[in-house]
């Protein structure tokens, strides 16, 4: 991947789409790209499906609107998002238990059953973006948790979700905002 030296967030202005594409080296990395910039992502270990299912591994293929955001309080803390923001507590987790009421929903932790912990140890999800697949129009079985966060070192691929370095997720963070998309397509 290569960028130029000219090529900064701010030339990208209110564009409403983010538009990722998988390598074709490796299904389960690709680029993420905003008006002119394009950013090194992590997909799905199951790369790219029409066919999103629970516990599968692989980043859905679709157009999800940016629904909303979370961040790690603190002085090294999350991204700051345009979007609407909640910091990040011990208690907050996401079900991923399919036959679950409360399924691809937030929830208090402890939850009763399997729940993603949303302030995780590793870091990995001190900048979150909470993405539309499968939550505003909820069905069960068809994928839980699919966020744009921090990437694993050597952008290792992720359970479904779309993940950048720190620093890219940083820097992308205030100009995402309401009514933007992120785009996952072959």
């Amino acid at each position: 991947m290569r960028r130029f030296p000219d090529q900064r967030v701010e030339k990208a202005g209110k564009t409403s789409i983010l538009l990722v594409r998988p390598s074709p080296l490796d299904p389960r990395q690709g680029l993420l790209q905003m008006g002119p910039l394009r950013l090194r992502c992590a997909l799905g270990k199951g790369g790219v499906s029409t066919r999103k299912r629970e516990g599968d591994g692989a980043t859905p293929l679709a157009s999800m609107r940016l629904l909303s955001a979370y961040r790690r309080p603190g002085g090294r803390g999350g991204p700051r998002f345009a979007l609407p923001t909640r910091l990040t507590r011990a208690s907050d987790g996401w079900c991923d238990e399919a036959r679950h009421g409360r399924y691809n929903c937030p929830v208090r932790l402890p939850f009763p059953k399997s729940a993603e912990r949303m302030m995780r140890g590793d870091r990995l999800y001190d900048g979150v973006v909470v993405l539309d697949w499968n939550v505003t129009h909820r069905a069960r079985g068809l994928g839980s948790a699919i966020f744009l966060h921090v990437a694993r070192p050597g952008y290792a691929p992720t359970e479904g979700c779309v993940a950048l370095s720190r620093g890219d997720l940083d820097r992308l963070a205030p100009h995402l905002h309401r009514g933007m998309r992120l785009v996952v397509r072959r």
